[in-house]
């Protein structure tokens, strides 16, 4: 049985939990503060900037995750490259300013306490910036880069599927942790990982692989360059040969 390459594998899960994504998302439609995540929001809906960010984060990741889906398709890359590119912008502009700076306001009021909110902070600020870097190195054609930050900035845009994940797997669980323990654990799990197995797959030639840019090639050793050899002064016809025109030294007798 031919098995499946592994590239496949992943994108169809891609696919999958990117659906799921926009399940979970479907309840928030309803616009009420009693929803799912937001009964643990109840001392903070009422603050309007909060409210908005919470929801153009919700709302958006969907986008987010279906556009960022479309860069990592080697076929359509090939086959369809314009809608390759405009997908690409979709996801850097919607990133860049709307799901990325509203979820920097919500890691300001994340549950947890002080750690919780380091890690969602620092998640957003660098999801926006790999998201930049992604962008520049595109408009300057510097592919295999572009391709890198790609890699960087999905496997954040992913952490809004592994904390769902984890947390679920925790809550299947009896451990003795109590929901600010669980909160950290999550808040720290969702993305760091992520980022780990980016870097793997970046450094074992997977940029090149989807992008269909070439590897980068060794640079040859340095060689000493051969000094030429000096070449044998002609004999001088006006110098005697030895042996010939020479007077014995006086004593030695023929």
């Amino acid at each position: 049985m031919r098995k499946l390459p592994l590239r496949i594998v992943l994108l169809v899960a891609l696919a999958f939990f990117s659906f799921l994504m926009i399940r979970l998302t479907l309840p928030y439609t309803a616009m009420r503060s009693g929803v799912n995540f937001l009964r643990t929001k109840q001392y903070i809906y009422h603050i309007r900037y909060w409210r908005i960010s919470f929801y153009a984060h919700v709302f958006t990741s969907c986008l987010v995750l279906l556009a960022g889906f479309t860069q990592f398709a080697p076929r359509l890359l090939v086959r369809r490259p314009r809608i390759h590119r405009v997908m690409g912008w979709v996801y850097l502009i919607v990133v860049t300013t709307i799901s990325g700076p509203a979820a920097f306001v919500m890691a300001l009021f994340a549950n947890g306490g002080l750690p919780a909110r380091t890690s969602f902070t620092l998640l957003s600020l660098l999801w926006i910036s790999f998201t930049l870097f992604a962008g520049y190195y595109a408009f300057r054609r510097r592919f295999a880069l572009h391709g890198a930050f790609m890699f960087r900035s999905y496997a954040l845009t992913l952490s809004a599927i592994t904390l769902r994940g984890y947390t679920y797997l925790i809550d299947l669980t009896t451990l003795p942790i109590s929901p600010r323990d669980i909160y950290i654990l999550t808040a720290w799990l969702a993305w760091v990982p992520n980022l780990i197995v980016a870097e793997v797959l970046i450094r074992r030639g997977w940029v090149e692989k989807i992008y269909r840019v070439p590897a980068p090639k060794p640079e040859p050793p340095m060689l000493m360059p051969e000094l030429p050899m000096p070449k044998p002064e002609p004999p001088n016809p006006e110098l005697p040969i030895a042996g010939q025109g020479e007077h014995p030294p006086v004593g030695i007798s023929h």
